[in-house]
């Protein structure tokens, strides 16, 4: 297919993110962009968007809700044969908007937003262990061209967050959750921005509150899982922690992949480069401080 750039970011409300979202896409220049949490109706969405994508050459598939959840492809490579949701899969109690996927230039692209999962060993919790394994079912036969990309809610391992002892007891950190993307992974899937960056603290998400941003006190949730025959195509990935600063920003940064050539060079694993220090221990989370 030749160079891609595929990007993912949670915007916590396209609506509200239109003045930095936009600007961003003729920034960046991504080839296929996963967005989550778009929190419109496929009306809404088209209404507000599709002059301002079309005109920057995207073609787009939307699955929304309204207020809540809602995922996005945009794709300048194509955009075929396209799902909406996880056939079969688990509903809470209906079918929420949090998959869609398609092949865009040969790779069959899933923009995914997890469920949260709220309490280890709640509804909502086994809910989630649920969804991820009819992901894990609908990615399996597509496993060798898969690229799963979007808001896991799930830290994958103890270097992903700031300071394990602060999330203990909370979601996103558990043993089943963890064990879940494992299996999503065993297919033949590769965190790449981790693979790439295997000793760097990367986050891609902080609580608005307490100044969590400013102090690099977040978790690594967001993720771009990549099949095997990619692999070796990674040029460049990397958290763009510049949209996750100034005015009114998502409480995530996009994360970008570049195969087989990276036009701003090798420049992760987070850009730019925090200005906090070395790791604080024995911070307190602020009230409910688990992303959506």
């Amino acid at each position: 297919m030749g160079r891609v750039r595929i990007a993912t970011w949670n915007v916590n409300s396209v609506k509200q993110r239109v003045p930095r979202l936009l600007p961003w896409l003729d920034q960046r220049a991504p080839d296929v962009v996963c967005l989550q949490e778009t929190k419109l109706s496929d009306e809404a969405f088209a209404e507000l968007l599709s002059a301002e994508f079309a005109a920057r050459g995207y073609e787009v598939a939307a699955h929304g809700e309204g207020q809540w959840n809602g995922v996005a492809l945009l794709s300048r490579v194509g955009l075929d044969d396209v799902v909406v949701g996880l056939p079969g899969g688990p509903g809470f109690p209906h079918q929420e908007a949090r998959a869609i996927s398609a092949t865009c230039g040969g790779l069959r692209v899933y923009s995914v937003y997890v469920p949260n999962g709220r309490v280890p060993d709640s509804d909502h919790y086994r809910y989630k262990l649920e969804w991820l394994a009819a992901l894990t079912r609908d990615v399996a036969p597509h496993a060798d061209s898969a690229v799963v990309c979007g808001d896991v809610n799930i830290a994958p391992t103890d270097a992903d967050v700031f300071d394990p002892a602060a999330y203990a007891g909370h979601t996103h950190v558990t043993g089943p959750e963890r064990a879940a993307l494992a299996a999503l992974q065993d297919l033949g899937l590769h965190d790449v921005v981790r693979e790439r960056w295997p000793d760097e603290r990367v986050f891609s998400y902080w609580d608005y509150r307490a100044g969590m941003f400013h102090q690099n006190l977040g978790m690594r949730i967001d993720l771009i899982l990549a099949a095997t025959p990619l692999r070796d195509r990674v040029r460049a990935a990397w958290v763009d922690r510049h949209a996750r600063k100034g005015a009114k920003p998502s409480d995530h940064a996009p994360v970008i992949v570049d195969l087989d050539e990276a036009p701003d060079g090798d420049i992760g694993p987070v850009v730019p480069p925090p200005s906090a220090g070395a790791p604080r221990r024995g911070k307190r989370l602020p009230q409910s401080d688990i992303a959506g």
